[in-house]
């Protein structure tokens, strides 16, 4: 590899937000072809602009306003819609347009270490868990969806099409049944951090699922019957870097997240990374948690927010047999955490009251 890595695109994907703090979930693209999740406040983001400016006073305009090239950090509006949230949504956007414009300027300062070191992962980004009553909201895409007049306002939201892994029954939004079958396509609408999400099918019937039995659709297999890039598996990242020393290993970076395809008690886990399926060490991987909510299926995680051991790495040398994870029905969270989670905004578009919808 020709020198360290750097970023080298950043999209806003979510707002994470508690009572007393904001977050601004970014996905983070590199060099190496590696993505990864970043958490970052606003208090960080104007101390980065300021590092930046000091670090390259020529870039910054400082020494003569014609050379400037850095961009400048603009506020969102205290007059939004919906409040705070709403403010936070603004201030994505504007943050997700500012990290691009600084990946815009030149290899001067996107190669940087402030630059590289401000978007490289870290502790808090490689945590299993969100913190505890965080509320994780996706910003509306830029486009409306194809809808039916008269939908319901929660269709704004960022909708992905998961299959359904195995059937299964419960309940809609207002009580009827709800089947999904094996192979059936859902839209998931609202992400919950119990791991019961909310998803609508085909003939617009709305309920809440649980996000072990979604996978992503694959893009089908190939010949000799090997899945392709987009083939199904649990999304765990990387807390260290690890170098592969033997051909039947992957090598990866901190932060790196990867698909894992089969689990096993000898430590090493068949898993699939930038197009390449190979084992790599159990002790190194953990559930994402924060990729976990926004692309793929719940990961072995409670409803306390505490992680599921089931998986947890042994010591014992490499062995060629292993077990697929099945999928697992996580705990129905309280009324109550439904409630303290979910906004009047989603309520409403659900038709109902406040604290009276949430899984059955």
């Amino acid at each position: 590899m020709a020198g360290p890595r750097h970023p080298v695109s950043v999209s806003g994907a979510a707002l994470v937000q508690t009572d007393r703090l904001q977050m601004f979930a970014f996905s983070v693209c590199w060099s190496d072809d590696s993505d990864t999740f970043a958490r970052r406040s606003w208090e960080e983001f104007r101390r980065l602009h300021k590092t930046l400016k000091e670090t390259f006073p020529v870039e910054a305009g400082l020494l003569q306003r014609s050379d400037r090239i850095l961009p400048k950090l603009t506020d969102a509006s205290l007059l939004v819609h919906w409040g705070r949230t709403g403010r936070g949504l603004a201030r994505l956007q504007l943050l997700e347009t500012y990290s691009r414009a600084l990946l815009a300027t030149g290899e001067r300062v996107t190669h940087s270490p402030v630059l590289t070191g401000f978007f490289a992962p870290q502790p808090m980004d490689l945590e299993p868990v969100l913190p505890a009553g965080s509320l994780v909201i996706l910003p509306a895409p830029q486009e409306p969806l194809p809808g039916p007049t008269g939908s319901p306002a929660i269709r704004s939201q960022e909708a992905q099409s998961l299959h359904c892994l195995q059937p299964f029954s419960t309940q809609d939004t207002w009580g009827q049944p709800f089947h999904a079958r094996a192979q059936e396509a859902l839209d998931v609408l609202l992400r919950h951090p119990s791991g019961w999400w909310l998803v609508a099918n085909e003939d617009q019937q709305m309920a809440w699922f649980p996000a072990p039995y979604l996978e992503e659709v694959a893009l089908g297999q190939g010949r000799d019957g090997e899945w392709s890039l987009g083939s199904s598996g649990y999304q765990f990242c990387a807390s260290h870097s690890y170098e592969s020393s033997q051909a039947d290993e992957l090598s990866v970076t901190t932060g790196a997240r990867v698909r894992v395809l089969e689990t096993s008690d000898c430590g090493w886990w068949l898993c699939r990374f930038q197009g390449r399926t190979g084992l790599l060490p159990a002790a190194i991987l953990q559930p994402d948690g924060l990729g976990t909510l926004l692309s793929g299926p719940w990961l072995h995680l409670r409803v306390d927010g505490g992680e599921d051991r089931e998986g947890e790495a042994q010591s014992s040398p490499k062995s060629p047999q292993a077990t697929t994870l099945p999928p697992t029905v996580p705990a129905r969270p309280s009324r109550s955490a439904i409630q303290s989670c979910c906004c009047t905004i989603t309520c409403e578009a659900l038709g109902q009251d406040p604290g009276c919808h949430g899984p059955p």
